[in-house]
């Protein structure tokens, strides 16, 4: 049983003989029908195991007419495979790689037709050839087994022994599927096995491309060959023969070449499509190749330039370069990214970077080079526009920096890091942007000012930047935009800022000044209805004393009162108008000290003897502390007496009537000490620094009921400093007093005077109850005087509490009330007599020093009926007070 299948092969029926003709057209159509069945497995195998089924028709014909016929199917079929499935398809190559697959094949071939030539000769050999055959098959180079026409396995090789994993003694008798068994190589799905369909139809069957064969231990490899039937002497399929092999070294080498063509391809469509001038050269500098980019670049075509020296594209001033290229290139060593300069086919030069690598054989020997040439022209040229932009960054005097959108420092400048006292970049990117401002600023900086600037792409805001090492504030206008990405998107900060601390500072000068000439015509305004006020305080008494004297009538008692309110009022006038002239005088630099040998204490008494009256009037106490030894200076008398003189009037307006004022002269460091202090009405710590300016008072309120033009201790200020002296003032707060200090070597000084009034013609009326209002005594009591000299019931008040008492009691028909009152202003006294009954036909006259227009629609609006400036118009007092309908 185990020997028929073989005794098959080896004796074919003699209807296996066929005449020349029909063997060659079988030779023929085996071989069609091999390429054809390759060509519709081509989309499966592509250009892997051209060949696999050319070796079924080599077998075919082999069987069918022996050697010739199966050798030139074997080459004929070559040829075709070649021709339609061997890359480059449509030609026929036979290079030095492929001799080893040829002959390979061709050996395979070679068996294929000895055993078909064996088969024929097997009906002559018999049983003589048996061992033979054997031999035979187990020293083939591929793997064979038999199987009887159940397709159980009746021998194998030791070739089929080694691949399959199975001896034939545990093989013999076993499904081919369990010894031979395979499968698709990518879906793991099993294979048909050829031998099935072999015994099946009684034809040669080759193996699916992608086929393995799972070993006996599990291993797997790639195979590949065909499966054929064994027929007996009576042409029957009495079995199958199976002739595979091991193609994994074959692949592999099948792999590495197509690889490699692929590499070469893709190696020359990028050099062939780079942008780069790609050329190779021997070792002797002739050109071996020549891509597009280098024709492009150098302007010579390919044929121009391959077979010429290298030295056609090399100016002449630079051939020696080449020299030195060459040396490095037999020495082994890659040249990068040399730059220099090469010429053009017109002549231009242009500048280039060079790549230049040694090129070597199999053997490692170097036998040229590939030089990769790159035109850098263009960035030479952004290069050299960049430096000089840098240059002029770095020159320029502005602040100019980078910074990414997180705050971190990217450039500045070397004006930019020496504003903010930083030594170099590196030491500017450790600060964050945030930290260049004050922390007062770095809020509105960071959560304002950039997110607008990133919102609207620019902006600007005027900031003071930190100096890190001295901690100097200098105000910049910082002006910042957005730089974009190529997308348009933000990408960082870019800042270019101007220092603006000197325009700052122009800027707040000239506000200062503004405010200061503001505060200056304030001050002038205040100052001129100051003016208008105190010339009108001492003129009333003046002109109505005046008027009363002239009216020739009273007794010895009223004209002396009012000859002594004539004088106290033209001395008021006199002091007024003298401390004026002096302050003019010494800021004009006008006046002159006439100084001499004085003593302090007769100059002092002289000045407490100016101002008694005053004093006598307010009902002050003065005391005079004088030193028991006399105090001689070098001074002038006048000025000296001016200075203790103001001091005291000073005292004497600020006190409340009935005050005390202390006058004390010492000498102490070989200096005048010369001290006034009152308990009067103080001054507040923060009003010290304008107590001596020109014009300037502390009570400025409508109550004030002190006269001045706020000039009496600016002169004394101005006098002292005139001597070398100084003044100082102190006070423990509104209500507690004040004292002023003068330490003088020499001083100066000025006599008080008074005034008294004048009286106009009277003008006849209806005799009326007039209430007179004013806190000036002599104002009041002149105006009184005038009045009842014209027949009226006149009575006084001099302040605003006592005015409202008055009023209730007496139920005057006309009030004359002054504006500035103590106690109650003429305003407050206004509304609250307007609001009784009594007081609603009562006619209020306003009596003041105030007369602007918004004087005037004040007291309108507080209720009174007239409004009449001091000093007033009697005519026109008495005309008023004519016309007023009679009370019953």
């Amino acid at each position: 049983m185990a020997e028929r299948p073989l005794d098959s092969i080896l004796n074919p029926p003699e209807s296996a003989t066929h005449g020349t003709g029909t063997v060659y057209a079988l030779a023929a159509a085996a071989l069609a029908a091999a390429v054809f069945v390759r060509w519709l497995l081509d989309p499966l195998l592509g250009t892997t195991l051209p060949l696999v089924t050319i070796y079924g028709a080599v077998a075919a014909a082999a069987w069918a007419g022996g050697v010739r016929p199966a050798a030139l199917v074997a080459v004929l079929g070559y040829l075709a495979c070649d021709y339609l499935f061997v890359e480059p398809r449509g030609r026929i190559v036979i290079d030095f790689g492929a001799i080893v697959g040829v002959a390979a094949y061709l050996f395979t071939c070679a068996l294929i037709i000895g055993f078909g030539e064996a088969m024929r000769r097997s009906q002559r050999l018999a049983n003589e050839q048996r061992e033979v055959l054997r031999v035979t098959l187990r020293s083939i180079g591929d793997a064979v087994i038999t199987t009887d026409l159940q397709g159980r396995v009746t021998y194998l090789n030791s070739v089929a022994e080694a691949i399959t994993g199975w001896r034939q003694p545990d093989a013999f008798g076993q499904p081919l599927d369990a010894v031979f068994r395979i499968v698709n190589e990518d879906t793991r799905l099993p294979v048909e096995n050829p031998a099935t369909r072999a015994l099946r139809e009684g034809v040669v069957v080759g193996l699916a491309n992608h086929t393995v064969l799972v070993h006996k231990d599990g291993s797997e490899c790639p195979i590949d060959d065909s499966a054929a039937p064994i027929r007996n002497e009576r042409d029957e399929v009495s079995g199958c023969v199976l002739t595979f092999r091991d193609v994994t070294a074959q692949r592999r080498h099948d792999h590495e070449r197509s690889s490699q063509m692929l590499m070469s391809w893709l190696l020359a469509s990028i050099v062939e499509s780079s942008d780069d001038a790609i050329i190779s050269k021997s070792l002797d500098g002739i050109i071996q190749s020549w891509n597009a980019a280098a024709e492009r670049l150098f302007g010579y075509a390919a044929d121009q330039a391959i077979g010429h020296h290298i030295s056609l594209v090399i100016p002449e001033d630079r051939l020696a370069e080449e020299d030195h290229i060459l040396a490095n290139l037999r020495a082994g060593t890659r040249i990068d990214h040399f730059e220099t300069e090469r010429r053009r086919a017109d002549g231009q030069r242009i500048n280039v970077s060079l790549t230049i690598s040694p090129i070597r054989d199999a053997a490692g020997h170097i036998v040229g080079a590939s030089k990769i040439v790159r035109d850098i022209s263009e960035r030479k040229r952004a290069e050299a526009d960049r430096q000089q932009f840098v240059t002029l960054i770095e020159s320029s005097t502005d602040f100019i920096g980078i910074c990414a959108l997180d705050g971190t420092p990217l450039f500045l400048n070397r004006a930019g890091l020496a504003l903010v006292g930083l030594a170099d970049l590196e030491d500017a990117r450790s600060k964050p942007v945030a930290s260049f401002f004050f922390p007062e600023d770095q809020q509105m900086i960071v959560e304002e000012f950039l997110p607008s600037v990133l919102e609207k792409g620019h902006g600007e805001v005027d900031v003071r930047f930190r100096n890190f090492t001295t901690g100097e504030a200098r105000w910049m206008a910082y002006k910042v935009l957005t730089l974009p990405d190529a997308n348009g998107r933000p990408r960082a900060f870019a800042t270019v800022s101007q220092d603006v601390t000197e325009r700052r500072r122009l800027e707040d000068d000239l506000r200062r000044l503004a405010a200061d000439l503001s505060e200056a015509d304030r001050r002038k305004n205040e100052f001129l209805a100051m003016l208008a006020h105190e010339l009108r305080n001492p003129i009333a008494p003046i002109s109505n004393a005046a008027r009363a004297l002239s009216l020739g009538a009273g007794d010895d008692k009223d004209v002396r009162a009012a000859s002594n309110m004539l004088e106290r009022q033209v001395g008021q006038l006199a002091r007024l108008v003298d401390d004026l002239l002096d302050v003019n005088r010494i800021t004009r630099g006008r006046i002159e000290l006439r100084q001499e040998r004085v003593e302090l204490g007769a100059i002092v008494q002289h000045a407490v003897e100016a101002v008694k009256a005053s004093y006598a009037h307010m009902n002050h106490t003065l005391t005079v502390s004088l030193p028991p030894k006399p105090i001689v200076l070098v001074a002038d008398p006048t000025r000296l007496a001016q200075i203790v003189g103001n001091m005291l009037n000073n005292a004497c307006k600020f006190t409340d009537r009935g005050g005390t004022v202390s006058l004390t002269v010492e000498s102490r460091d070989g200096r005048a000490v010369i001290r006034v202090r009152d308990n009067g009405i103080g001054f507040k710590a923060e009003e010290l620094p304008r107590m001596f300016e020109m014009f300037s008072q502390v009570d400025t309120s409508l109550e004030r009921s002190r006269d001045g033009l706020g000039i009496g201790l600016t002169l004394v200020k101005m006098m002292t400093e005139m001597h070398g002296g100084t003044v100082d003032a102190h006070s423990e707060g509104p209500g507690h007093g004040s004292e002023f200090i003068v330490r003088i070597p020499v001083t100066i000084g000025q006599e008080e005077a008074t005034s008294g009034p004048i009286v106009d013609d009277p003008a006849q009326g209806t005799r009326r109850r007039i209430l007179v209002v004013d806190d000036n005594h002599d104002s009041a009591e002149s105006l009184a005087m005038l009045l009842t000299l014209f027949g009226h019931d006149v009575h006084t008040a001099h302040d605003g509490r006592e005015a409202i008492e008055a009023a209730e009691r007496l139920r005057p028909e006309v009030m004359l009330l002054d504006i500035g009152l103590p106690q109650l202003n003429g305003y407050e006294v206004s509304r609250h007599i307007r609001n009784q009954p009594w007081g609603k036909d009562l006619t209020l006259v306003a009596l003041t020093g105030w007369g602007q227009e918004e004087d005037r629609n004040r007291s309108r609006e507080a209720g009174f009926d007239a409004h009449m400036i001091k000093p007033v118009d009697q005519d026109a007092l008495l005309f008023l007070l004519s016309s007023l309908p009679a009370r019953t």
